[in-house]
């Protein structure tokens, strides 16, 4: 009886460990660590026996590396996430996000295709095939994939500033400013005034531009992506310097150096 006891005991006090160590790692990860982040995932992954648990472990592990830029091993943690629960719709998604952004879109459709017979209303499955199909060309293909969005999410804004966006991308800027002028008035949010920050860039209106990215900025200080479109716009002010410090600041809050190459052979590049 008191050896039963003792393994029983023995069996939360594990457990209650690895709760703890789950929460470190959770936390490490919503403050942009994503090097403590790296470490505590892994640790998790390698000593946990319940299988959909190792596959979450594995697969917050693969977007922790991939946010410190370190592709082929966030490939490898999320191809074991998928070994150790092959029905797991949020791998597929970021497997067929990281195959898309380094150029491999047959393949990341292919992992879309598998993952929505899992589950048929992923919003991120949809929204990265409409980018994929957009990028081909395939523009009906886009519009329908944002629109299955909004049948079964009706409020989901990045459905939303999709259409928008196809619009921006396909030369109605016009069109795209009327839809963020809408969607603000109805709900200010960063990812909208960073959307339209990037529509006035491309409109050529800097100032209204700056202002916008900005307000983004003010609104939510994490979100990368804004600090990206603003080293656009301090690029398009003959700002260089400052466009650079800009990029650091959007890879040290987790955007991927990687997709940035571009722009940071301009902070390399001899002043003339």
């Amino acid at each position: 009886m008191k050896k039963h006891l003792l393994i029983l005991a023995l069996a939360f006090s594990s457990l209650n460990f690895s709760a703890q160590d789950a929460k470190i790692a959770e936390e490490c990860f919503k403050k942009a660590d994503y090097k403590c982040a790296e470490e505590q995932y892994s640790k998790l992954a390698e000593k946990e026996q319940i299988q959909k648990f190792q596959s979450d472990y594995y697969n917050n592990l693969g977007t922790s590396q991939r946010r410190l830029g370190k592709t082929a091993l966030a490939f490898k943690s999320y191809e074991a996430a998928l070994r150790a629960n092959p029905i797991s719709a949020s791998v597929y998604a970021n497997l067929a996000s990281l195959n898309s952004q380094r150029g491999s879109k047959a393949k990341a459709l292919e992992y879309i295709d598998k993952g929505l017979q899992i589950e048929p209303e992923n919003v991120d499955m949809y929204l990265t095939r409409s980018k994929i199909y957009e990028s081909q060309g395939k523009k009906d293909l886009a519009l329908k994939d944002l629109n299955q969005i909004l049948s079964f999410a009706a409020d989901n804004i990045y459905a939303k500033t999709g259409l928008a966006n196809v619009k921006k991308n396909s030369g109605d800027l016009e069109g795209a400013l009327k839809d963020y002028n809408q969607l603000i008035s109805e709900k200010p949010e960063s990812l909208l005034y960073n959307g339209r920050a990037d529509v006035y860039l491309k409109m050529k209106k800097s100032k209204e531009a700056l202002v916008d990215v900005n307000k983004a900025i003010s609104i939510d200080p994490k979100f990368s992506q804004s600090y990206v479109t603003k080293a656009l716009i301090l690029f398009d002010a003959a700002k260089p310097k400052e466009a650079c410090t800009t990029l650091d600041k959007a890879v040290s809050l987790g955007y991927e150096k990687g997709l940035l190459a571009d722009y940071y052979a301009k902070c390399t590049a001899p002043a003339k």
